[in-house]
């Protein structure tokens, strides 16, 4: 056999042994990635405005799923293989929370929690209360709100502080809206009332016919980080609070 024809055959020996070890990698991958989306973290993105200007239509971010324990709900396509949550921590009031939405648990949903066990919450004239106080807010300007229609309109853009220090941003996109005035609600044991940032536009915990009180098993995890968005690389990388 010439030189030639050996170092072709060693360059093809390598070439195989280098594609075997690529697979034999692959699939090793795959159970650590499967892993790290049950237990760690998991990639979620935003379809719509109701978070805004916290999180906006094409925001990609990552939940981290231990920071309350783990429900079935953590796991790949959610087999009921146990109740309730283990490892179980509480969650804290202003969290930014992924949940599956209790009348339609296929469904994720992702709103700030406001409200725990045995709180009364409550809307009037647009300032959200809890029990019976009014939570702290302050003007900060105009915000550019794209989500209705083609054509972006001005809302009103507010600082707001909860009783335990969390601050973050609401917006106002009309002068008044339904979801301004509300009954007070009293929140179940085990149950958390969940908000939107874009308060007149977020289907949430205020409409008990289609979200209402959220149970502790139906979290998924508590939003970390922006790590892609369609809405301009400036987000890329923003802590979400």
């Amino acid at each position: 056999m010439s030189a030639g024809a050996e170092k072709a055959g060693l360059r093809r020996t390598l070439l195989n042994a280098g594609g075997v070890m690529l697979i034999v990698a692959a699939l090793a991958a795959v159970p650590l990635l499967l892993c790290a989306r049950t237990f760690a973290f998991q990639p979620f993105n935003i379809p719509a405005g109701s978070m805004a200007p916290t999180l906006v239509v094409g925001d990609h971010f990552f939940v981290s799923k231990f920071r309350y324990g783990f429900s079935h709900y953590s796991l790949p396509f959610s087999p009921p293989l146990f109740s309730g949550r283990i490892f179980a921590a509480q969650p804290e009031r202003g969290d930014v929370v992924v949940f599956r939405l209790p009348k339609d648990d296929s469904i994720d949903y992702v709103k700030r929690l406001v409200g725990l066990p045995g709180d009364r919450i409550q809307m009037i004239d647009g300032v959200l209360h809890i029990n019976g106080q009014a939570v702290k807010r302050e003007p900060a300007g105009d915000y550019l709100y794209s989500g209705w229609g083609d054509e972006p309109v001005q809302a009103k853009r507010w600082h707001e502080t909860l009783p335990n220090g969390v601050r973050y941003d609401t917006i106002q996109v009309q002068a008044t809206s339904y979801y301004d005035n509300t009954p007070e609600y009293l929140v179940p044991p085990g149950h958390y009332f969940m908000i939107g940032d874009n308060r007149q536009n977020s289907q949430d915990s205020r409409v008990l016919s289609a979200v209402g009180y959220v149970p502790f098993e139906n979290l998924i995890g508590r939003a970390e980080i922006i790590f892609y968005s369609l809405a301009g690389s400036e987000r890329m990388g923003m802590r979400v609070r």
